[in-house]
Protein backbone atom coordinates (compact mmCIF):
# COMPACT_ATOMS: atom_id res chain seq x y z
CA UNK A 1 0.00 0.00 0.00
CA UNK A 2 1.40 3.45 -0.76
CA UNK A 3 1.51 6.46 1.46
CA UNK A 4 -1.58 7.94 -0.46
CA UNK A 5 -3.55 4.60 -0.12
CA UNK A 6 -2.85 4.65 3.61
CA UNK A 7 -3.70 8.91 4.17
CA UNK A 8 -7.03 7.69 1.90
CA UNK A 9 -7.70 5.17 4.05
CA UNK A 10 -7.61 7.42 7.12
CA UNK A 11 -9.72 9.86 5.51
CA UNK A 12 -12.32 7.13 5.16
CA UNK A 13 -12.26 6.20 8.74
CA UNK A 14 -13.09 9.59 9.63
CA UNK A 15 -16.22 9.83 7.57
CA UNK A 16 -19.66 8.31 6.37
CA UNK A 17 -19.51 8.26 3.25
CA UNK A 18 -22.43 8.36 1.36
CA UNK A 19 -23.96 6.51 -1.53
CA UNK A 20 -25.40 7.96 -4.82
CA UNK A 21 -29.11 7.15 -4.20
CA UNK A 22 -28.48 8.51 -0.72
CA UNK A 23 -27.13 11.64 -1.21
CA UNK A 24 -29.83 12.18 -4.35
CA UNK A 25 -32.87 11.66 -1.32
CA UNK A 26 -30.57 14.41 1.07
CA UNK A 27 -30.25 16.66 -1.79
CA UNK A 28 -34.27 16.52 -2.51
CA UNK A 29 -35.13 16.69 0.79
CA UNK A 30 -33.01 20.01 0.81
CA UNK A 31 -31.36 19.94 3.79
CA UNK A 32 -27.94 18.99 2.57
CA UNK A 33 -25.22 21.28 0.81
CA UNK A 34 -23.57 19.53 -1.93
CA UNK A 35 -20.38 20.71 -3.02
CA UNK A 36 -18.63 20.05 -6.39
CA UNK A 37 -15.25 20.24 -6.29
CA UNK A 38 -14.09 18.79 -9.83
CA UNK A 39 -12.52 21.97 -12.04
CA UNK A 40 -15.01 23.81 -14.58
CA UNK A 41 -13.43 21.59 -17.16
CA UNK A 42 -14.92 18.26 -15.91
CA UNK A 43 -17.89 19.46 -15.01
CA UNK A 44 -18.50 21.54 -18.60
CA UNK A 45 -17.33 18.09 -20.33
CA UNK A 46 -19.78 15.68 -17.86
CA UNK A 47 -22.33 17.59 -16.35
CA UNK A 48 -23.61 18.58 -12.81
CA UNK A 49 -25.77 17.93 -10.05
CA UNK A 50 -28.66 20.02 -10.18
CA UNK A 51 -28.17 22.24 -6.62
CA UNK A 52 -24.72 21.30 -6.26
CA UNK A 53 -22.59 23.94 -5.13
CA UNK A 54 -18.93 24.26 -7.15
CA UNK A 55 -16.10 25.73 -5.51
CA UNK A 56 -12.94 24.44 -6.61
CA UNK A 57 -10.60 22.35 -4.50
CA UNK A 58 -7.98 25.66 -3.76
CA UNK A 59 -10.76 27.53 -2.21
CA UNK A 60 -12.81 24.98 -0.14
CA UNK A 61 -11.25 25.70 2.96
CA UNK A 62 -11.98 29.42 3.11
CA UNK A 63 -15.39 29.39 1.49
CA UNK A 64 -16.52 26.50 4.04
CA UNK A 65 -14.93 27.52 7.24
CA UNK A 66 -18.24 27.69 9.43
CA UNK A 67 -16.78 31.10 10.91
CA UNK A 68 -14.54 31.98 8.43
CA UNK A 69 -15.15 36.01 6.97
CA UNK A 70 -15.13 34.15 2.92
CA UNK A 71 -17.38 31.39 3.81
CA UNK A 72 -20.48 30.76 2.00
CA UNK A 73 -23.62 32.25 3.32
CA UNK A 74 -26.55 29.69 4.33
CA UNK A 75 -24.53 26.81 6.60
CA UNK A 76 -23.00 26.47 9.93
CA UNK A 77 -20.87 23.71 11.37
CA UNK A 78 -24.37 21.31 12.15
CA UNK A 79 -25.03 21.80 8.27
CA UNK A 80 -24.60 18.37 6.09
CA UNK A 81 -22.08 18.75 3.66
CA UNK A 82 -21.10 16.12 0.89
CA UNK A 83 -18.40 16.91 -1.15
CA UNK A 84 -18.20 15.71 -4.42
CA UNK A 85 -15.13 14.95 -7.18
CA UNK A 86 -14.69 12.92 -9.99
CA UNK A 87 -14.41 9.17 -8.50
CA UNK A 88 -14.83 9.59 -5.20
CA UNK A 89 -11.16 10.30 -3.68
CA UNK A 90 -10.32 14.03 -3.48
CA UNK A 91 -13.67 14.32 -1.82
CA UNK A 92 -12.80 11.94 0.76
CA UNK A 93 -9.59 14.08 1.84
CA UNK A 94 -11.60 17.36 1.22
CA UNK A 95 -14.36 16.03 3.29
CA UNK A 96 -11.55 15.13 5.84
CA UNK A 97 -10.20 18.58 6.31
CA UNK A 98 -14.00 20.32 6.35
CA UNK A 99 -14.34 18.40 9.39
CA UNK A 100 -11.19 19.92 10.77
CA UNK A 101 -12.36 23.19 10.49
CA UNK A 102 -15.63 22.37 12.38
CA UNK A 103 -18.26 20.86 10.00
CA UNK A 104 -18.70 17.65 11.80
CA UNK A 105 -21.42 16.28 9.63
CA UNK A 106 -18.66 16.39 6.41
CA UNK A 107 -18.59 13.64 4.04
CA UNK A 108 -18.23 12.56 0.64
CA UNK A 109 -19.45 10.62 -2.06
CA UNK A 110 -18.77 7.31 -2.82
CA UNK A 111 -17.63 6.54 -6.68
CA UNK A 112 -18.10 10.63 -7.21
CA UNK A 113 -19.84 12.35 -9.94
CA UNK A 114 -19.22 9.95 -12.44
CA UNK A 115 -20.78 7.02 -9.76
CA UNK A 116 -24.02 9.24 -9.26
CA UNK A 117 -24.51 9.50 -13.08
CA UNK A 118 -23.95 5.67 -13.71
CA UNK A 119 -26.54 5.17 -11.29
CA UNK A 120 -28.65 7.65 -13.40
CA UNK A 121 -29.73 10.04 -11.04
CA UNK A 122 -30.56 13.73 -12.33
CA UNK A 123 -27.72 16.14 -13.76
CA UNK A 124 -27.78 18.89 -15.79
CA UNK A 125 -25.76 20.50 -18.54
CA UNK A 126 -22.57 21.81 -16.80
CA UNK A 127 -20.17 24.93 -16.42
CA UNK A 128 -21.53 26.68 -13.70
CA UNK A 129 -18.68 29.05 -12.31
CA UNK A 130 -17.74 28.20 -9.21
CA UNK A 131 -17.88 30.15 -6.52
CA UNK A 132 -14.95 32.88 -6.37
Amino acid sequence: MSAVDDLLAEARAELDRVEPAEAERLRAAGDTLLVDIRPYANRAAEGEIPGAVPVERIVLEWRLDPHGSHRLPGFTEDSRVIVVCNDGYASSLAARDLRRLGLRRATDLVGGFRAWRAAGLPTQEGGTPAVP
